[in-house]
């Protein structure tokens, strides 16, 4: 201590060596400051440092009341509508294969109505759009063997996403900023949901263990009249948490894909050597052609939430190596998917499934080759990486129209096949 507080008085005029000081041991530093003399106080850089080191922020906790109640009446009103799986002669199976979607994505929409007073033609939309799918996809007919049916099924959360992405969106629907900001609501929201529903887990674990103590069997009872309720509840919850908290989940998805970026990167290297080397291209393979289509929304949310921080620093250029090269990877794998797919489509004839695959890849295949441009702009440095997650934001409206397609006119042109 002593060291840092002789150290520190040789260094008062030289704002360098106190600012290398600090960063070698802040501790230390901090306690030598506190101890000089009190003759220093009036001096500019003593006031610069005092404020830095000992300012104390006020952070006050304000709850609002209508809020907290407007969540609980959300979170009320989905588990009433989850309930309805109990009423009999409803079969549960059917129901949450076409409902689940309801009792998240409109209660989240209905918060952000809320919160961001939007105007009564909006609420009107919105309302409107969802309450009219709703009808659509409870009046299809019982047909499993339908493949259209089932792509819808599948397609209808994406479309539902996307009425909560215009709610979210409010009044500013073509502010990019606030495009990028949803994509990052949700990279929150999928962390402290899972985080939200690890502790009913655990929650859960512990009620049928105490109760399987004392012999009482609740685990049927609890699972179809208390857990239900958690289905709507959760997501309600971590977006409340997460819009009024926004420090607390903002910095993992960046650290996630941080960590994920090298470790995918390597990965499909590896890949796409041994599949050049062992000959096994995915023709007759239909599992992985949809992986790889998983595979290229993967890489998208890896891109995009590995430049959320980097955006705004100015060392960019390690980052976008990183990615370019991510990007190139997965544009050479999807080649190969893409004349897979293709070949199916030559050999075997247009099936709504085929179409459907193929349709998802060009799209989100294209998005990856503008994100891919957009990259190599940034390291000729013509361009930075917000640019890039531009490309990301500014797409959304598309995947919309896709799902939008598939949902609703698919069906038709296959006659519900």
């Amino acid at each position: 201590m002593f060291f840092m507080k002789a150290t520190l008085i040789r260094s008062l005029n030289d704002p360098k060596q106190l600012e290398e000081l600090y960063r070698k041991d802040k501790q230390s530093f901090t306690q030598a400051f506190n101890e000089l003399d009190a003759s220093q106080k009036d001096q500019l850089y003593f006031i610069f440092w005092n404020t830095r080191l000992n300012y104390n922020e006020k952070k006050s906790i304000i709850i609002d009341r209508k809020e907290i109640l407007c969540i609980i009446i959300l979170a009320i009103v989905a588990g009433i509508v989850a309930n309805i799986s109990n009423i009999p002669g409803v079969e549960k199976e059917l129901f949450f294969t076409r409902n689940t979607a309801f009792l998240i994505f409109p209660f989240i929409s209905a918060y952000f109505i809320w919160k961001q007073k939007l105007s009564f033609n909006k609420k009107i939309i919105i309302g409107g759009a969802i309450a009219l799918l709703a009808l659509y996809l409870n009046c299809l007919p019982n047909n499993s063997k339908s493949s259209s049916i089932q792509l819808i099924y599948i397609h209808l959360p994406i479309l539902l996403w996307s009425i909560l992405g215009y709610a979210y969106l409010g009044n500013d629907f073509f502010n990019k900023e606030k495009r990028i900001n949803y994509l990052k609501y949700n990279g929150d929201l999928l962390i402290m949901s899972g985080v939200l529903l690890l502790s009913c887990i655990l929650f859960t674990v512990i009620t049928f263990g105490l109760f399987e103590l004392i012999g009482i069997k609740i685990e049927q009872f609890y699972m179809q009249h208390i857990a239900i309720w958690a289905i709507g509840a959760i997501p309600i919850l971590a977006t409340y948490l997460i819009y009024n908290n926004p420090n607390l989940t903002n910095w993992i998805s960046p650290l996630i894909a941080k960590i994920f970026t090298p470790l995918v990167f390597m990965n499909l290297l590896i890949y796409l050597s041994a599949l050049i080397y062992m000959g096994k291209y995915p023709f007759n393979d239909r599992n992985l052609l949809l992986i790889n289509n998983l595979l290229l929304v993967a890489v998208l949310a890896l891109i995009f939430f590995s430049i959320v921080e980097k955006g705004k620093n100015k060392n960019q250029f390690f980052t976008s190596i990183l990615l370019l090269g991510l990007s190139f990877l997965t544009i050479c794998i999807n080649i190969i998917a893409l004349s897979a797919i293709l070949f199916r489509l030559w050999t075997w004839g247009i099936t709504p499934n085929r179409v459907v695959v193929l349709g998802s890849n060009v799209l989100v295949f294209i998005n990856l080759i503008i994100v891919f441009i957009a990259l190599i702009k940034v390291i000729r440095k013509k361009g930075d990486l917000v640019k890039v997650q531009d490309c990301i934001a500014s797409y959304l409206p598309i995947y919309a129209a896709w799902a939008g397609f598939v949902v609703l006119l698919l069906p038709l042109l296959f006659a519900w096949k």
